[in-house]
């Protein structure tokens, strides 16, 4: 499977209840296709997986197939604690069609390279779908380290990697060592430096509110290789970059954001709380000030030379 484009990890509506709001996610998912996103991924961090039951996981995976439609590729996590978890969870996504599985390092226990392969290699052999990885060791604390990569290497359906590490060796190790793995940028603010060693893709979550400037830096660096314009581009984003990392509240950045585009998705569930209302209008006034630069750098064109 390739991975070309902008991958918006989506996030899961709840009601006034504290449900699951399928008719939510439903717009919420019409809105990424229709703004042009290249594919959508369910239950990774942005969704809320951790603090769902199995059975509320497993229930959204069908849903969000016959809101797709097979328009996009759907991708769906499998993130857990056992690997006989996070394999019931990668069957639950073959049964409901996805088209890949996202595979991260289990949390808490910290595995070694060889465990945390043997895992990894144990939903391989279950599922035999393709498979992005990913390596967010801030979260899970343990690295998709070299003996890791050389271990599931040896399957092709290990066929791409979300780098959220943030550590920039990270991104030129992949780059050389590795060019069999596809390379995803999963550290927004180190996209424009993923572009330019060869990323094709782009797993960004604050797509769900703003696909269409994680979509314009994208076009910007891989398609047209304008690496000048992408410039631009990252320059009026980072700001809102460093708001949605600001203070540890992401997820409600992202959930608010949609709600500035007409599409309220509830709060997180706890131990998550909403944003106040500073961080709101902290966040309203940023994104209308990016969405205004990029919308005059777009309308100058492409700044390569002729």
């Amino acid at each position: 499977m390739k991975f070309e484009g902008i991958y918006t990890p989506i996030v899961t509506p709840y009601g006034d209840d504290g449900a699951i709001d399928r008719n939510r996610f439903a717009e919420v998912a019409e809105h990424l296709i229709a703004s042009g996103v290249h594919g959508i991924i369910l239950a990774g961090t942005t969704g809320e997986y951790y603090a769902q039951t199995a059975e509320e996981r497993a229930a959204l995976m069908p849903v969000a197939r016959d809101v797709i439609k097979g328009r996009v590729p759907l991708i769906v996590g499998t993130g857990a604690l056992r690997t006989e978890e996070s394999i019931w969870f990668a069957e639950q996504a073959t049964e409901a069609g996805a088209d890949a599985i996202l595979v991260a390092t289990p949390p808490y226990s910290v595995p070694t390279g060889r465990e945390n392969a043997l895992h990894a290699l144990a939903i391989d052999r279950a599922v035999n779908l393709p498979v992005m990885l990913y390596n967010y060791p801030g979260r899970m604390a343990a690295e998709m380290d070299e003996d890791f990569l050389d271990r599931v290497g040896r399957s092709p359906n290990f066929c791409a990697i979300k780098e959220s590490s943030g550590d920039i060796n990270r991104l030129h190790l992949l780059a050389r060592d590795y060019p069999h793995i596809q390379l995803s940028c999963g550290m927004d603010d180190q996209a424009l430096e993923f572009f330019a060693w060869g990323a094709r893709s782009w797993v960004c979550a604050g797509s769900n509110f703003a696909p269409e400037a994680h979509i314009a830096l994208w076009r910007a660096c891989a398609v047209q290789g304008d690496f000048n314009k992408g410039r631009r581009i990252m320059s009026a984003m980072l700001p809102l970059m460093r708001v949605l990392e600001q203070g540890g509240k992401f997820v409600q950045c992202i959930k608010h954001g949609l709600s500035l585009r007409g599409i309220p998705v509830g709060p997180p569930r706890r131990p998550l709380q909403p944003l106040n209302k500073d961080e709101k209008r902290a966040l309203a006034e940023t994104v209308k000030i990016m969405d205004a630069a990029i919308a005059k750098i777009e309308a100058e064109g492409c700044s390569c030379p002729s």
